[in-house]
């Protein structure tokens, strides 16, 4: 008997040992360029397995928090990494790994004219992310702050979990005009479904995505490499391709 659970002992670590797993928790709006990184990442170290789950930022730092079990944190924006560092939640230094693009997507109605479009009466309902916990989200406020529309809009918001959802929302035609990421409207049929306008960078702080390593009590050393992976600049057309700017 004591010679059986030797032997499966020394399984459990062979498996562990095998499949060096990294859990990932990243912003939606990641959802379609990191699946690909993953892919990639995975068929260069064969022994690694990615596990990606995909939320708001701010509901991603909660779960973090409050001890879920993750290695490595892809945020919207810095703030939500820094609040992590502050709470002495973070490992390391605090990277920067792109920069996003903030877009208004619709099916039916001309977004061309940008933020004109906004207070027509074929506006039915505008998807916004929470910006509570969305980055994408706050931006979106923060824009029609600016352009002094936010209070004659507010009936017609309509706020999603995250910025993926938002997507989803027009894409359904449950509202007529989504705020979303540029990253989304560019893998999903929405590219061809309907028409979106990039909003002007000047008219919203800047989308600065960042990373951090997330503190355990057992350092995960497969993270901190694929860490390093996402940020290695040989990555940099992929992330173009999906809208991203990578400075």
């Amino acid at each position: 008997m004591k010679k059986i659970v030797v032997v499966l002992a020394a399984l459990a670590i062979s498996v562990s040992m095998s499949a060096q797993v990294i859990r990932v928790a990243a912003a939606a709006n990641l959802k379609y360029v990191l699946e690909e990184i993953k892919a990639q990442y995975q068929k260069e170290n064969p022994k690694s397995r990615v596990d990606i789950v995909f939320g708001a930022s701010g509901g991603l730092v909660q779960q973090i928090l409050n001890g879920a079990n993750f290695d490595f944190f892809m945020a919207a924006d810095k703030d939500f990494p820094v609040k992590l560092q502050q709470k002495g939640a973070a490992l390391g230094a605090i990277k920067t790994y792109a920069y996003g693009k903030l877009v208004m997507w619709s099916s039916s109605v001309d977004v061309s004219k940008g933020a004109a479009i906004l207070t027509s009466g074929a506006v039915k309902k505008i998807a916004i992310a929470n910006p509570q916990t969305a980055p994408y989200g706050e931006r979106s406020v923060e824009f029609l702050k600016k352009k002094g529309l936010l209070d004659a809009l507010k009936s017609k918001i309509v706020y999603a979990d995250n910025i993926s959802q938002a997507a989803q929302f027009a894409f359904s035609e449950n509202a007529e005009i989504g705020f979303t990421a540029m990253s989304l409207v560019l893998a999903l049929d929405m590219k061809d479904a309907g028409k979106y306008y990039e909003i002007p960078a000047s008219e919203y702080t800047p989308i600065d995505q960042a990373c951090v390593l997330i503190k355990k009590k057992q350092f995960n050393p497969s993270a901190a490499k694929f860490m390093k992976y996402v940020l290695d600049p040989k990555l940099k057309s992929i992330w173009e391709k999906y809208g991203y700017i990578i400075k």
